[in-house]
C-alpha cells in the first residue's frame, strides 16, 4: 500500500479554517465609524427623540388649565421662580430621558456624556456655585466703580427673601442642568467624537450664543458674551472631566444676576428679588436691558475666570 496518499504530519488542514473577515460594506461605513455610531447620526437621533417627546409633552401641557393659566399674562421679558422651576424642570427631565434612550442605543453611560451621576452635587458642583457668583459680583463691582450700577434698597427681606433665594436656586439649577448638559454634555460628547473636543466646543458655544438672541431685550454683544461663557464652561469641562463644575458656575452666575442683584439676565427680569439693583449710563458699561453680561467688562471677567480655572484645575500630566 502506497503511503503517498497520507497527509504529512506537518501539513495544515485547511478544510475547517475560518473564512477571512469580509471588509465592511459602504452602508456599514456610512453609519459606523472607529468610535461606534458616527457623530452625525448620534446627534440626529438625539435631536429627533428630544423634539418628538417635547411635542408630545407640549400637547399634554396645553390641555391642563392650570399650566395654561400659569403662563398666560406673563410678560415675555419677565420670569418668576415658579414658572422658571416648572419649565426648566421639565426641560431637564426631557433631556435626561432622551439621554437615557441614547445610553441604550449607544451602549454608553451618562459619564460618557460628561455627567457622572455618582458625582451629582459633589465637590465640583459646590466649587462651581461660589465661583460663578464671585465672577458675577466682580463684574457688578467694575460696573459700579464706573457709575453704571447702584443698589437702591431691598425688595424682599427676612423669611420671604430666604424663600425666594431657595426657589431661584432650584430654578437656576435646572437652567444650568439644561444648558450645560445639552451643550457641554451630550452634544459635546457626540460632536467631539467626530471632529475633536475643541472644534466641537467652538461650534456649540457659537450656537449657545445664537440661541440667546431670541430673548426679549437681548442684543448681539450679550449673545457673544453668552457664547464666550460657553467656551469658559467647555474649558472647565476640559480641566475637570465633567460638567458639574460648569453647572454650579452657571447657577451661581444666574442666581446672582436675577435674585441677589436684581438686574436683567440675558434680557429677562425676575420678580421678588433681594436687592433693587439699577443699571444706568452707557450701554457698553452697564449692559442696559441685556443685563451686566451685555457690558464689555463681562469679557474681562470671563478671561480672568478662565485664568482662575487654569490654576485651580491644572492639566493632568501624562506619565512617560
Amino acid at each position: 500500500m502506497s503511503l503517498s496518499s497520507q497527509p504529512s504530519p506537518m501539513a495544515v488542514d485547511t478544510r475547517f479554517s475560518p473564512a477571512p473577515p469580509q471588509p465592511p460594506t459602504a452602508l456599514h461605513k456610512t453609519f459606523i465609524g472607529p468610535n461606534g455610531l458616527r457623530a452625525g447620526w448620534r446627534i440626529l437621533i438625539f435631536v429627533a427623540l428630544f423634539v418628538a417627546q417635547g411635542k408630545v409633552l407640549n400637547i399634554v401641557l396645553h390641555r391642563i388649565p392650570a399650566v395654561v393659566a400659569m403662563h398666560k399674562g406673563l410678560p415675555p421679558d419677565v420670569m418668576t421662580p415658579g414658572v422658571l422651576m416648572f419649565d426648566e424642570g421639565l426641560s431637564v427631565a426631557l433631556l435626561l430621558l432622551t439621554a437615557f434612550w441614547m445610553t441604550l442605543i449607544e451602549k454608553r453611560s451618562f459619564a460618557d456624556y460628561y455627567l457622572p451621576i455618582n458625582e451629582a452635587f459633589g465637590k465640583r458642583f459646590w466649587q462651581g456655585v461660589p465661583y460663578g457668583f464671585a465672577m458675577l459680583s466682580a463684574l457688578m463691582a467694575i460696573i459700579a466703580a464706573l457709575h453704571g450700577f447702584s443698589i437702591q434698597g431691598f425688595v424682599t427681606a427676612g423669611a420671604v427673601a430666604l424663600k425666594f433665594a431657595l426657589l431661584y436656586a432650584i430654578g437656576f439649577f435646572f437652567v444650568g442642568m439644561t444648558e450645560e448638559f445639552l451643550m457641554r454634555g451630550y452634544l459635546q460628547s457626540a460632536l467631539g467624537s467626530g471632529i475633536g473636543f475643541w472644534p466641537a466646543a467652538l461650534v456649540l458655544s457659537f450656537l449657545f450664543g445664537l440661541g440667546h438672541i431670541q430673548n426679549i431685550g437681548e442684543d448681539w454683544f450679550g449673545a457673544v458674551m453668552a457664547g464666550s461663557f460657553g467656551i469658559l464652561a467647555a474649558f472647565a469641562l476640559f480641566r475637570t472631566g465633567n460638567i458639574w463644575f460648569a453647572i454650579g458656575m452657571h447657577l451661581g452666575w444666574d442666581w446672582g444676576e436675577t435674585f441677589f442683584y436684581g438686574v436683567p439676565d440675558s434680557g429677562l427680569k425676575g420678580t421678588n428679588y433681594l436687592l433693587n439693583g439699577v443699571l444706568r449710563g452707557p450701554h457698553w458699561i452697564s449692559g442696559g436691558s441685556v443685563g451686566p453680561e451685555g457690558s464689555v467688562f463681562a469679557l474681562v471677567v470671563l478671561l480672568l475666570a478662565g485664568v482662575g480655572i487654569h490654576f485651580l484645575f491644572p492639566a493632568k500630566q501624562v506619565a512617560a
